[in-house]
């Protein structure tokens, strides 16, 4: 009898073991499969500048969206358009959302870049870029933009979105931009820096940072480029091998960032029927979602405000004004800016999102 019931306590005893075992096996199988999946999220390198342009990456990072389509999404600053063109071409950023440049679309017409969405859009119905004067030229009689002639302006570098910017303005304004001094500076801070101290007469420059500088009394707002050139300010991108190797991505990112579009125009440019922003709930959170990236140094009491101004427009789904690329190509290329070989029939992707219109 105790033999028996030795055996069958060693029985039990083995049972509770094998149990414990195929537990601990699950476990540890829960764990792996954990760890496996963490792993299998897709890297990728986002290339962008702090402005509220670049919200819906912000909104779309901060709220999971990347996540939810299994990327694991890393967001390079820079202070200039053209560098992050030159960062996706070289493999550096997987993808970039800034304004288009005379040196993007000569990248993109080698064959390196794919233009396959839209960024900000200056539209009529929004403030977008703003016409600054600096105090010393708006009191010695720069007080519109017809009076630019004759003066230094400010940009980042040769064939940037702001020398697009101003070559149309003035043009449209019948203004001799040859009689102008174009200052090439580098960066944008650089051109901030340079108006403010009188180093130069005029620039132009986003909302969120024109309307700080005027409301401080560093400078004067004599104008709006939306009044002169409402156009495809800039697009989302990517390289060529991404589209080629990595549609999947592509298509994921795509997805992540037209959710981040659609919060930010729900959270910064709903209207009501009298055409007043409307405050809501959405709006304080992608206010404080934005304020971890932009003016991220300031109280929200003041950030706020500034953020709010500088929401310009981007068209619903981010869909891009192809005819106006076209436009601006044609314009750089005629200005010996952009080779004559670049098509953006070549580079322009619409496979991603459909163009503005459709």
């Amino acid at each position: 009898m105790r033999s028996y019931y030795l055996v069958k306590g060693i029985g039990a005893i083995t049972r509770r073991s094998m149990l414990a075992t195929a537990l601990g096996a699950i476990a540890f199988g829960a764990v792996s499969f954990g760890q496996g999946a963490a792993q299998a999220a897709e890297k990728i390198n986002i290339a962008a500048l702090t402005f509220v342009s670049s919200s819906p990456l912000f909104i779309a990072k901060e709220k999971g969206y990347f996540a939810d389509e299994g990327l694991d999404a890393e967001i390079t600053f820079f202070r200039a358009a053209q560098p992050v063109a030159v960062a996706i071409a070289s493999g550096d950023a997987d993808f970039g959302v800034t304004a288009f440049t005379g040196g993007f679309f000569n990248l993109a017409g080698k064959g390196a870049l794919k233009v396959i969405g839209a960024q900000l859009h200056e539209d009529p119905g929004y403030d977008g870029s703003a016409i600054l004067a600096s105090n010393a030229a708006y009191e010695a009689g720069l007080t519109s933009v017809d009076k630019l002639g004759g003066h230094s302006f400010a940009l980042s570098q040769v064939g940037s979105s702001f020398h697009y910017m101003i070559g149309n303005v003035a043009e449209k304004a019948g203004v001799d931009i040859d009689s102008m001094e174009l200052k090439p500076l580098q960066s944008v801070p650089n051109m901030i820096g340079a108006l403010k101290s009188g180093q130069v007469d005029s620039m132009i420059i986003v909302p969120h940072i024109a309307k700080p500088l005027a409301n401080a009394g560093a400078a004067h707002i004599i104008g709006w480029v939306k009044d002169y050139v409402p156009y495809q300010v800039g697009g989302l991108f990517t390289s060529t091998k991404n589209v080629e190797e990595r549609r999947d991505v592509v298509e994921k990112f795509v997805r992540a960032y037209q959710k981040g579009v659609a919060d930010y125009r729900a959270g910064l440019l709903a209207t009501d029927a009298d055409g007043k922003l409307i405050e809501s709930d959405t709006t304080n959170e992608i206010l404080e979602i934005v304020h971890k990236y932009v003016y991220a140094d300031d109280p929200a009491e003041k950030a706020y405000p500034k953020i709010r101004n500088g929401a310009m427009f981007i068209t619903e789904e981010g869909k891009l004004d192809v005819e106006d690329v076209k436009a601006q190509v044609k314009w750089y290329q005629e200005r010996g800016y952009v080779s004559e070989s670049a098509d953006p029939d070549t580079f322009i992707d619409t496979s991603f999102i459909a163009p503005l219109g459709q």
